[in-house]
């Protein structure tokens, strides 16, 4: 298994060419690129359904809301019935991802020799080590006013969590679990952090 770590790209560079040695320098950059953009537009799993970041933002959003507000009239159940009851602590929501090949091939354009590389790659198994800015779907939902897409008012300790649970394992900066594939629907409760800024591995010449 492979291992991209998309907050230190010249290190997943380094993974590719030891592990493809034979690869031309500036295809190694491609590949890894792709690999990049795959994990950082991972698309999100909710219901079953793929979603796509940014162009499906909204969908997701108001597909979570029904969940979001069970998750939060449980949150004043517990506040009115149970006496002291913790006030800060989070409750988290989980959504799945999964690779973006589509944006992963459509960065490699016409190179079908490494779009077979990347899939062959990918189907290998590959280890995403990330940050949680590092993921754009992670990024947006930190963002996203629930409250106007609700259009109530929902506690803030409600946190959205983004885990790989399809085509990829994920092991985010900071902590030692591995989240191994799933299909995960809605509410697990993991460990959080806030997506991205796009970086690309710069091609480098032979």
């Amino acid at each position: 298994m492979i291992t991209i770590q998309l907050t230190k790209l010249e290190t997943a560079l380094d993974q590719v060419r030891k592990t493809y040695p034979k690869l031309k320098p500036a295809d190694a950059a491609l590949v890894t690129s792709a690999l990049t953009i795959a994990g950082r537009h991972a698309q999100a799993i909710y219901d079953e359904v793929h979603y796509t970041w940014p162009e499906q933002y909204e969908d997701l959003t108001k597909a979570m809301v029904a969940h979001l507000e069970q998750v939060n009239e449980g949150i004043e159940t517990v506040k009115k019935t149970v006496k002291n009851a913790p006030e800060e602590e989070p409750v988290f929501v989980s959504i799945g991802l999964a690779p973006n090949l589509t944006a992963a091939e459509s960065f490699l354009g016409e190179r079908n020799d490494l779009k077979t590389l990347m899939s062959d790659i990918l189907q290998s198994g590959v280890e995403y080590n990330y940050a949680g800015t590092d993921l754009g779907w992670q990024w947006a939902l930190d963002r996203a006013n629930w409250n106007t897409i609700s259009g109530g008012e929902l506690s803030r300790r409600i946190k959205i969590k983004a885990t790989f649970t399809e085509g990829a394992v994920g092991t985010e900066s900071g902590t030692t679990t591995k989240k191994r594939p799933s299909r995960a629907k809605a509410a697990v409760v993991v460990e959080p952090e806030p997506a991205p800024e796009q970086e690309a591995v710069e091609e480098s010449g032979e």
